[in-house]
């Protein structure tokens, strides 16, 4: 199903607010090196549920920056919250994940280019298939 203007209008809100307050507790933990970004926040269509696919670079540190997060939900919202009054009644309940995107379409490129090319070498196929 598709998103209704609505929901693409608040998702992009929440992305944008929350990528600058996850920037900024990044900054005042005294964490260096880490890069944040939300890269999508999708809503239901009821508005009670966002869904934040988060992108963090270098990989090595998603699990700890997530699991961090995850604790921090409550005053990620209550800021959040904060930040939206004027636009949201009710602001949704936060559940962030993981957007491994960026991975898998260098996978896929690190495959096509790499000694395991199914187009150049067709054997390569037989062993790609699940059984």
């Amino acid at each position: 199903m598709e998103e209704t203007n609505r929901q693409k209008k608040i998702g992009g809100l929440l992305q944008k607010d929350l990528a600058d307050i996850l920037q900024n507790s990044l900054r005042e933990s005294g964490r260096t090196g880490i890069l944040i970004s939300v890269s999508k926040v999708r809503v239901t269509t009821d508005l009670s549920i966002a869904k934040a696919y988060v992108s963090i670079f270098p990989s090595k540190h998603q699990e700890e920056v997530i699991k961090e997060i995850n604790e921090n939900k409550s005053q990620i919202k209550h800021e959040m919250a904060q930040r939206t009054r004027h636009q949201l009644r009710k602001m949704p309940d936060l559940s962030f994940y993981v957007d491994d995107s960026l991975e898998y379409i260098d996978g896929i490129e690190k495959s096509i280019k790499g000694k395991e090319d199914p187009v150049a070498n067709p054997d390569l196929l037989d062993k790609r298939k699940k059984s």
